[in-house]
């Protein structure tokens, strides 16, 4: 299976300019699954709550038939960013469509920082779901920090984790090696790059986007370039939890001594 993620400066409150920067950058591409970073067609910092509701769009708003179109176009299913609007509610959602079909909608579950302002927790949980007969999840950037969130979607089954983020510490992109192998699946990080500063908000995000293999090995990791990058898995190698003859990670969880 062809994956890959696609890592670029989004600009601030400019849906245009971002949705065409994504369709510049993805024409012509030859894959089964890209990944586009966290809330990739607002950007990041918003204000207060009148700005996010202004940017704000239901699951399936313009951008994501725009994001349909794209994948209609390519023959690649994308999954991507945004900020949802559902009633009177914020989140900080991500969707996986492929062509005309949203596949699944995920809502950020762990917010961090000032997102406790404008999101609400996600309230989907952590679900897989089925593409080209690989299992799926979706976890959104300070997601990671939690073991937990991965780990179950490791137990339901899933071969490949997909992470889309605007991150601004250093930690993720190394602690996705030991996330990798713990769950023993492929981690696909879409990362945005570039500064906002915004009334005296300023943040920096790391790019470092990459892919990691079950094993912990990093497949690609990229620097603070805008650029988009497609490798070959089998995710197949996912659904292997034996660590060595003795050693079943799933097998030999002591379940009956957790949380005591």
């Amino acid at each position: 299976m062809k994956v890959g993620f696609l890592q670029f400066d989004p600009s601030f409150g400019n849906k245009k300019k971002n949705l065409e920067c994504v369709e510049r950058m993805i024409k012509g591409i030859c894959a089964d699954l890209i990944v586009l970073p966290e809330l990739f067609n607002t950007g990041y910092a918003f204000l207060n709550i009148d700005e996010l509701a202004s940017l704000a769009e239901p699951a399936n708003g313009e951008t994501t038939h725009c994001i349909m179109t794209l994948s209609e176009k390519t023959g690649c299913a994308i999954a991507f960013g945004f900020a949802e609007r559902a009633g009177d509610d914020y989140y900080n959602s991500m969707s996986f469509v492929a062509g005309p079909e949203i596949i699944a909608t995920y809502r950020k579950s762990h917010l961090y920082f000032e997102e406790h302002f404008f999101f609400r927790p996600g309230d989907t949980g952590f679900h897989i779901f089925e593409y080209r007969g690989v299992k799926f999840g979706m976890l959104i950037c300070w997601d990671w920090i939690y073991p937990e969130a991965m780990r179950t979607l490791a137990l339901k089954g899933a071969q490949v984790i997909l992470q889309a983020a605007n991150l601004v510490t250093p930690y993720c992109p190394d602690a996705m090696k030991t996330r990798a192998v713990e769950n023993r699946v492929f981690i696909i990080t879409a990362d945005r790059t570039g500064d906002e500063i915004r009334n005296g908000k300023k943040y920096h995000f790391i790019g470092m986007s990459q892919v990691v293999s079950p094993v912990g090995e990093i497949l690609i990791r990229v620097g603070e370039e805008s650029c988009l990058k497609v490798i070959d898995i089998d995710p197949e190698h996912a659904l292997n939890k034996k660590m060595n003859d003795h050693n079943d990670l799933f097998v030999d969880r002591r379940t009956d001594l957790y949380f005591r």
